[in-house]
């Protein structure tokens, strides 16, 4: 069935539905009828608008502060979409259990939209406030959907098209939903699949804290797969099944309520703890990969653990940009500097990788035992700002918190801090934080004793400081204290060799291991497309295609976002044809030239695209700028 005629389907279902209380069997999705006759058993009328009161900045941030840790998980998927919900003007939406919108990212102008039908932080999306829509309805169905145009129950909300996935947790309790929802204007073919793996992520995530008591058994029907958020995962206490995800379920031929009933021995008679990977058997004689992996032994005299636990290098689920020799050599420097507590800015465009990079300088450094406490600066609400990153003292201010907040400086105390998109702090923090810097001592909102803090300061910005400090918008003071070093992110388009590139990124998301493949020309156009998104446009696009593709069967460019692969048919078509070169001396500076072009006129990269060194790259230039003349 075409697009248009699923959707004049869905309409005649709807006048057959709502207007004639005729039934519409096969005309919908199942989990959409379920959901229609679940909205009309509960006596909500589709041609009236649902009844949502947003909450007070009070209640929306006691709200956040309650589900902390879920949008701690969750935010490395948040930020990795983030590139994707902006090209397709879609946000990204994070909510609590009851479906209440906790975080949303994305396009900024769609997200104006999408609050005249009231979806915004604070408030709730299940279907008993909101009819059928794709984040009330996954929590009510347990599974991935997608809901579009007509299908919402609400006749104002045709105008979204929606797909989320629930997030269930090691208890099999529904925690949340991810969700991204766009115009219905526009089919977003990738967004269910996007999801979906999203929440794989996010679920696997879960794992990480609260089970470091735990046996962990690790398996898969493929051997590559472990490791990833594809594996299936169970928690043991004292032989006992206390915590699984829903792969590890399913393997094992189990479901939810075998928790606290299942016992290891009973499961995989035999199995001994081992961090090597074994071949087991699963209960229908399956052959299974696994690792049984025993809690580790704390020493008596170790020291209790920080109270912000280290981040890791990468979060999970997100993919490292490429680091070049030469960047790998600016990280080795990067972390002697940090070492030595001499502050270092990093500039680069948007996706780049800034934020990885600082999480690589952390993990490598001596403080990697300590907090990483990341900081956009961006994304903290102007009201909000100062109280986040200085904290505060018990009744500060309206709505504080009775035992006050340590804030976001404090918690990076003996780590680093990353303060990211530092441009966009408003002059009035300048100074304070140009006083923290100088005095190594915190004064939260509200009076209270200075506080002596000792961190590693890294920053970054996509933004030109230079032309901030000439506006009077960023102090020069600060300026000089916050880049004693500066590091370059080059973005996706400089560098070297961009096939070898995309086809390093597929491996670590899993394509080959997946069985799919990126045809000849797929690996062409994603070469030759210039990624103003970078590393997170990249990634995301690849993610995409990964959801798409088919064992077996190479993705095709139709696979592709019209956007870049018309980008790249324009720009060949405008290309000049160049004659070919009548000499040597005329081939070797046509060599030369075309280097440097394609290296973004950095002189180095022009050397090792062409396997000399930069001396000889020089001197052979120089020599044919002579003959020239």
């Amino acid at each position: 069935m075409s697009i248009a005629s699923s959707r004049d389907a869905v309409v005649i279902a709807r006048r057959r539905f709502f207007g004639e209380g005729r039934p519409v069997d096969g005309m919908l999705a199942a989990p959409i009828l379920r959901s229609w006759q679940r909205c009309a058993g509960q006596g909500l009328d589709a041609s009236r608008s649902p009844l949502v009161e947003p909450p007070t900045a009070r209640e929306l941030r006691e709200l956040q502060e309650r589900h902390d840790r879920l949008g701690r998980l969750a935010r490395p998927e948040l930020n990795a979409l983030q590139g994707d919900a902006r090209l397709t003007d879609s946000v990204v939406i994070l909510t609590d259990a009851v479906g209440v919108v906790l975080d949303m990212i994305g396009s900024g102008e769609f997200a104006g939209r999408a609050a005249q039908v009231a979806l915004r932080p604070g408030v709730s999306w299940s279907e008993a406030d909101t009819g059928t829509n794709a984040i009330g309805t996954a929590l009510v169905e347990r599974q991935p959907i997608a809901v579009h145009g007509a299908e919402h129950f609400f006749e104002r909300h045709r105008i979204l098209a929606c797909a989320a996935a629930p997030l269930i947790d090691p208890r099999g309790v529904v925690a949340g939903a991810l969700d991204m929802t766009g115009p219905a204007a526009i089919r977003h073919v990738h967004a269910l699949g996007l999801m979906r793996l999203a929440a794989e992520q996010i679920e696997h995530r879960f794992f990480t804290e609260g089970f470091e008591h735990c046996t962990m058994l690790r398996l898969h029907t493929d051997r590559a797969l472990l490791g990833t958020p594809r594996e299936g995962v169970l928690a043991f206490a004292d032989g006992v099944l206390i915590g699984a995800n829903r792969h590890g379920l399913e393997l094992m031929n189990l479901d939810w309520p075998a928790l606290d009933l299942a016992r290891l021995e009973t499961l995989l008679p035999g199995v001994r703890p081992s961090e090597q990977i074994q071949m087991l058997r699963g209960p229908r004689g399956t052959r299974l990969w696994g690792r049984l992996v025993e809690p580790p032994r704390r020493s008596p005299r170790a020291p209790a653990a920080s109270a912000v636990a280290p981040v890791p290098a990468a979060p999970a689920g997100e993919v490292e940009p490429i680091l070049d020799a030469e960047m790998m050599a600016q990280l080795s420097r990067t972390v002697r500097l940090v070492e030595a507590g001499i502050p270092v800015l990093l500039l680069g465009e948007t996706g780049s990788g800034k934020d990885v990079f600082a999480r690589r300088v952390h993990a490598e450094s001596e403080r990697r035992n300590k907090p990483f406490v990341p900081v956009n600066c961006a994304a903290l609400p102007e009201g909000l700002i100062e109280s986040e990153l200085f904290g505060y003292e018990a009744g500060a201010f309206t709505g504080a918190r009775r035992q006050g907040a340590p804030g976001l400086l404090r918690q990076a105390d003996g780590g680093v801090l990353f303060l990211d998109e530092i441009g966009d702090m408003p002059l009035s923090l300048q100074s304070r934080l140009l006083r923290v810097l100088q005095d190594k001592q915190i004064s939260p909102l509200g009076g209270g004793r200075p506080v002596p803090v000792d961190f590693a300061l890294i920053c970054a910005t996509h933004q030109p400081l230079g032309s901030l400090l000439a506006a009077g918008a960023f102090r020069q003071d600060l300026y000089f204290r916050i880049a004693q070093y500066v590091v370059e992110r080059p973005p996706v388009r400089h560098h070297p060799d961009r096939l070898a590139l995309v086809r390093k990124l597929w491996r670590q998301l899993g394509g080959e291991q997946a069985g799919v493949q990126l045809s000849t020309d797929v690996e062409r156009v994603l070469a030759a497309y210039n990624w103003p998104g970078n590393y997170r446009q990249l990634v995301g696009t690849l993610r995409a295609l990964l959801v798409l593709g088919e064992p077996g069967h190479p993705v095709e460019v139709s696979a592709l976002p019209a956007e870049i692969s018309a980008a790249v048919s324009a720009a060949e078509s405008q290309a000049p044809v160049a004659p070919p070169p009548t000499s040597l001396a005329e081939h070797t500076r046509s060599a030369l030239q075309a280097a440097l072009d394609a290296s973004g006129g950095n002189v180095s990269r022009a050397a090792r695209r062409l396997g000399i060194d930069r001396s000889t790259y020089y001197r052979r230039l120089l020599k044919d700028k002579d003959r020239g003349r």
